[in-house]
C-alpha cells in the first residue's frame, strides 16, 4: 500500500516523493489545506485558523497597503498563493507581496507561480498560532532557499511580528522593513496589541495618523 492510500498525518512534515506529494494536493479532502514541500518532505496544514489568525491576517494586509499607498510604493499582494520551484520546493504562505520593481512581474492570468519562470515574492508573511516553531524553523529555511528577501512571522499569542532579512542563503532579525522603507515593526506590533482591545476601524485610524506624517 502506498503512502497516498493510507491515512496522512497532517500538520507535520513527512517523507514523500514529489509524485506522492502532488497526488495529495489533488485529493478533495485537502481542498482547504495549505501545502509545503522541502528537502524530500511534505506538510499538509489543516489547523483551524481561528479568530486571532483571521483578524491579524486582515489587519496586516490593510496596514501594508495603507503604508505603501502613503509612500507611493508599488505593491502587489497575494493571499494563500502557491509558489513552486522545480520538483523540490513548494510553499503556500498566508500572505506574500511583490514590491517596487517586482510589483507588476506576475501576470493576472497565472495561477500557480513557477519560480523557475517568475521571481519569488519580495516579502512573505506567515500567521502563527500553533505553528510558530515550524514557521521559524523549516519554513524559514524554505523561504531562504526560494529567494524571498524578507520574511515575517506574526505570533498571534503575544502578539508580535518576528521579522527577518534574507540574503546569501541565510537570515537575520530586523526591527525595520528593508523593503518598505521607514516602516518600523514596532508600529505594527502596537497595532496588533491595540486590535485586542478595539475594532479595526479604531486601529486603522491610528495607523492612518502615523503613516501620513
Amino acid at each position: 500500500m502506498t503512502i497516498t492510500e493510507t491515512k496522512i498525518i497532517t500538520d507535520t512534515w513527512i517523507y514523500l516523493t514529489w509524485s506522492e506529494y502532488l497526488n495529495l494536493t489533488e485529493k478533495p479532502e485537502y481542498n482547504k489545506a495549505k501545502f509545503y514541500y522541502y528537502q524530500g518532505k511534505g506538510k499538509i496544514e489543516m489547523s483551524p485558523l481561528g479568530n486571532y489568525h483571521s483578524r491579524d491576517h486582515y489587519l496586516i494586509t490593510f496596514a501594508l497597503n495603507l503604508f505603501a499607498t502613503f509612500n507611493k510604493i508599488a505593491l502587489d499582494g497575494h493571499d494563500n498563493c502557491t509558489y513552486r520551484k522545480g520538483k523540490s520546493q513548494e510553499a503556500q504562505p498566508d500572505l506574500s507581496f511583490y514590491i517596487g520593481d517586482n510589483a507588476d512581474s506576475i501576470p493576472y492570468s497565472i495561477n500557480m507561480i513557477n519560480l523557475e519562470e517568475y521571481p519569488a515574492p519580495n516579502l512573505v508573511i506567515e500567521v502563527a498560532n500553533s505553528s510558530l516553531g515550524d514557521d521559524l524553523g523549516n519554513k524559514r529555511l524554505l523561504y531562504e532557499d526560494l529567494g524571498v528577501q524578507e520574511y515575517w512571522v506574526i505570533d498571534v499569542n503575544k502578539p508580535e511580528i518576528i521579522a527577518f532579512k534574507m540574503e546569501n542563503n541565510g537570515s537575520y532579525r530586523i526591527t525595520e522593513s528593508q523593503l518598505l522603507t521607514r516602516l518600523k515593526i514596532s508600529v505594527l506590533n502596537e497595532a496588533l496589541k491595540m486590535s485586542r482591545e478595539t475594532n479595526h476601524t479604531e486601529v486603522s485610524f491610528r495607523l492612518f495618523e502615523q503613516f501620513k506624517n
